[in-house]
């Protein structure tokens, strides 16, 4: 059921996008990235994981992460003006997006990094360009979809935060993330999802691992 909200979320973003509400649309990508991350919880908290499951999560986010936010960016910035090197860019990222997905269903390791950006980090950022309303050109935007599609397919190593549990994570640390997270929304407010993002992207070219950073030094000793 949760993974039915991401879909409906991109949907109703690719309809929003259709009628020219683009911020709409790119909020309507950011909510399904809050689906995208509970269903996951969920379904371990519940016990309730199941190849179904991880099937039915790939599908909705080549729909919420791929498809919706290319549509979005070529219709808010680039349009006709782009010609086919917009159709290009914008196919490009979602095809990207699909390749990921597909790589990440049978390499990915539960325990270790990302290879690669994952597509709801690529969707969102495409989408925080959208709600922080950065005038970008049809060019920078074509430059913006290629680059951050080859991230999507690349070997660039991003953190997971999915072996991060109550009991091995830094509670100081924890906050401070959590601090900083809330003062980027005080200060930066509609820009904040879009400065995010790019720290995010930033943290995989620089190889920093703030998953790794933020466990409990004695839960990373036992680990070796």
């Amino acid at each position: 059921m949760i993974t039915s909200g991401s879909v409906f979320c991109g949907v109703a973003s690719l309809i929003m996008t259709y009628h020219q509400h683009f911020v709409p649309a790119a909020v309507l990508i950011c909510f399904a990235v809050f689906f995208d991350v509970m269903d996951g919880r969920v379904a371990r908290s519940l016990g309730g994981s199941s190849v179904f499951g991880e099937e039915l999560d790939s599908l909705a986010d080549a729909i919420s992460f791929g498809v919706a936010p290319a549509f979005l960016i070529y219709a808010a910035y680039i349009g006709m003006e782009g010609g086919v090197w917009g159709a290009v860019a914008s196919s490009f990222f979602a095809l990207c997006g699909v390749l990921r997905l597909a790589r990440f269903n049978v390499t990915h390791v539960p325990a270790g990094p990302f290879q690669g950006l994952p597509i709801p980090a690529g969707g969102l950022t495409l989408a925080a360009f959208v709600i922080a309303k950065v005038p970008l050109t049809p060019l920078a935007a074509i430059v913006v979809m290629f680059f951050i599609g080859g991230l999507m397919v690349s070997s660039v190593p991003y953190c997971n935060a999915k072996k991060m549990k109550k009991d091995n994570v830094n509670r100081v640390k924890l906050y401070w993330v959590i601090g900083f997270l809330l003062l980027s929304f005080a200060v930066l407010r509609e820009k904040a999802f879009l400065a995010i993002s790019l720290m995010y992207i930033f943290t995989g070219l620089a190889k920093v691992n703030v998953a790794e950073w933020m466990l409990e030094e004695r839960s990373a000793e036992k680990g070796e």
